[in-house]
């Protein structure tokens, strides 16, 4: 086994790959404003989704079996077909800030589903994290001026509860023998895809023309942000602790911020810049608290002992 492996194989190394999953995401907002064509949420949602299922389905060469069937359906509405919408939804009546807020919000909701479905214990520790997250997102995202709109911030609210849920219940149920997150992914990917296909059609109509740059940005969205960063995220979840995973979201409205400092010439203000660390912090908190505790080897003979 080479060194990489060995990185990338490692508690350490694997926080760090699936943390490029919410940092790659952090780019869909400058990407959508920028790339895309306006007012076609449903669309976008069903081209990031789809195609790149089906990509990975044809490289892993797998399809869903007998329970496995519903539960990737199930996995696919929560994290795809539901959360994508809802996303977009959100996103476009809301000012960005907000829905960034709102999506920070994922941690206390996957603290509270961890509990109901993985009998994970609900400590202080972990829910200070995530109120410093909240806060450091907060900082970083929201503007004193922003509005708000009851449907988009229960959108913003619905979503972070499905991604949420749907990483609980990827954890929960593992993966089938022999199959890896690569068919998992696309699973979830193809499943969400179908299940948006029919809204998009019906509630937005004929596809918008594209040119150069909207082609471009969907092949950004589908194969970077979508098929390789839920590659990772799924992978991830497999590995470590589920709501240590649900915290790295945290990563996604910072990377947005300075992507926006850096493509688009917004200035970062001191309070911005506080915003990040006390993130980053909670992202870091986050990871300690949810690190389960080893178990302590029993000697033999200390058993031996104790039963006599």
């Amino acid at each position: 086994m080479n060194s990489t492996a060995v990185r990338t194989g490692s508690p350490a190394g694997t926080l760090a790959l699936t943390a490029l999953a919410p940092i790659v995401w952090g780019s869909t907002y400058f990407v959508t404003t920028e790339f895309l064509p306006p007012d076609r949420p449903l669309f976008t949602a069903l081209l990031r989704a789809l195609p790149a299922g089906l990509i990975l389905i044809a490289l892993s060469r797998s399809l869903p079996r007998g329970a496995w069937i519903g539960r990737a359906a199930v996995l696919g509405l929560l994290n795809i077909g539901a959360f994508f919408p809802l996303l977009f939804l959100a996103a476009y009546r809301l000012p960005g800030g907000v829905a960034g807020v709102l999506g920070a919000v994922a941690p206390m909701f996957a603290l509270g589903f961890a509990a109901l479905v993985l009998s994970e214990k609900l400590t202080g520790r972990k829910l200070l994290a995530a109120l410093i997250g909240v806060a450091g997102v907060a900082l970083v995202v929201l503007q004193g001026t922003a509005q708000l709109d009851t449907v988009g911030v229960i959108a913003g609210l619905a979503g972070a509860a499905s991604m949420a849920l749907g990483t609980i219940l990827t954890k929960r149920w593992g993966r089938p023998d022999g199959v890896g997150p690569l068919a998992m992914t696309g699973w979830q990917l193809t499943a969400g895809g179908l299940i948006i296909a029919p809204f998009a059609l019906l509630i937005e109509g004929a596809p918008p023309a594209l040119d150069g740059r909207a082609v471009g940005g969907y092949l950004y969205l589908g194969i970077i942000g979508t098929a390789v960063a839920y590659w990772f995220w799924v992978r991830g979840i497999s590995k470590v602790p589920a709501t240590s995973v649900a915290f790295l979201g945290l990563l996604s409205p910072v990377s947005a911020a300075v992507i926006g400092w850096v493509a688009l010439g917004q200035a970062l203000t001191p309070l911005q810049v506080l915003g990040m660390a006390i993130a980053l912090a909670g992202t870091l908190l986050g990871q300690l608290a949810a690190r389960a505790p080893r178990p302590v080897p029993v000697p033999p003979m200390a058993g031996i002992l104790v039963k006599a």
